[in-house]
C-alpha cells in the first residue's frame, strides 16, 4: 500500500511560501508616521507637567487634548501595524477638531488674551510649541495623507463637540469645589466666573461652541473637497502585481 500522492511531494519551505494577497497589508511607514505623532502629543504634556508650564497643567485643555490625541495615535498606530481598517470617522474626525481647536486657540485668541504666559526658558518653550503647533500640524498632516477623503459626516459633529463640553463642566465644577481666591481656580480668563458670573461665563462658552461647531463644518466641507493622496499611494504601490498574483499576461 502506498502512501498518498500529496504526501510524497516536498514541502515548500517557508520562504517561498507566498503571502496571501487578500490578507491584511501592514503598512509600515504609516505606522511609523502614527507612532511618532502619538509620541508628540504624549511628550509635550510630560514637558508641560516637569517644567510647571501654565499652572495649573493638568487642568488645561491642551493637555487634556494632547493626551486624548496621543491615546488615539498610539491605537490608530497599532491598527495600522496589524493591517487592521482605520478609526473610525466619528473619532478620527473628534480628534482632528481637537487638535484644530488647540492650535487655533493658542495662535489667534491666548496669544493675545492673556491666557498663557510667555515662557522665560527652553523647556516651557519646548512644551508650547509641542502643545501647540506640532501636535496639530501631525494630526492635519495625518488627515490629509493618510485618510481616505470624503467619510465626515455633519452628523458628526455634535458627537464632537461633547469632548469641549465635557471640559467646560468639568473646568466649572472644579472652580465651585475650589475656595474663592485660590490661585488659578479657573484654568482660562474667559472661563472665570469670577470676573464674569457664570451667566458671562455661559454665554462665551456659547458663542465659543458655536465657533467650534462652525469648524467642524469647516473641516467636513474640506474632507469633501480635498483629493485621495492616500488613495494615490495605494495605486501606486500597486500599479505592478506580486510575482504569482495571477495568470500570465
Amino acid at each position: 500500500m502506498t502512501a498518498p500522492r500529496t504526501a510524497l511531494l516536498p514541502r515548500p519551505r517557508a520562504a517561498e511560501v507566498l503571502p496571501d494577497p487578500t490578507g491584511p497589508r501592514r503598512r509600515p511607514w504609516a505606522t511609523a508616521l502614527r507612532a511618532a505623532a502619538c509620541g508628540v502629543a504624549a511628550a509635550g504634556p510630560v514637558i508641560a507637567q516637569l517644567t510647571g508650564y501654565a499652572p495649573p497643567t493638568p487642568i488645561r485643555f491642551t493637555v487634556l487634548a494632547n493626551l486624548l490625541i496621543a491615546g488615539a495615535f498610539g491605537w490608530s498606530a497599532v491598527r495600522t501595524w496589524r493591517g487592521g481598517p482605520p478609526l473610525s470617522p466619528r473619532l478620527s474626525g473628534g480628534v482632528l477638531l481637537l487638535a484644530a481647536i488647540t492650535g487655533l486657540m493658542y495662535h489667534l485668541v491666548l496669544v493675545n488674551y492673556g491666557g498663557n504666559p510667555p515662557p522665560q526658558t527652553d523647556r516651557p518653550i519646548t512644551a508650547t510649541l509641542l502643545l501647540h503647533t506640532v501636535t496639530p500640524l501631525t494630526v492635519a498632516a495625518d488627515w490629509l495623507l493618510l485618510t481616505a477623503p470624503r467619510t465626515l459626516r455633519l452628523a458628526h459633529i455634535p458627537l464632537w463637540l461633547t469632548a469641549p463640553a465635557a471640559y467646560l463642566a468639568l473646568t466649572l465644577t472644579r472652580g465651585a469645589l475650589l475656595s474663592p481666591g485660590t490661585p488659578a481656580r479657573y484654568p482660562y480668563p474667559f472661563l472665570d466666573v469670577d470676573t464674569y458670573g457664570y451667566a458671562g461665563t455661559l454665554t462665551q462658552s456659547l458663542a465659543l461652541g458655536l465657533l467650534f461647531a462652525a469648524l467642524g463644518v469647516l473641516i467636513t466641507a474640506v474632507d469633501h473637497l480635498r483629493p485621495n493622496v492616500a488613495g494615490w499611494f495605494q495605486h501606486r504601490r500597486n500599479r505592478i502585481s506580486p510575482p504569482a498574483a495571477g495568470g500570465l499576461k
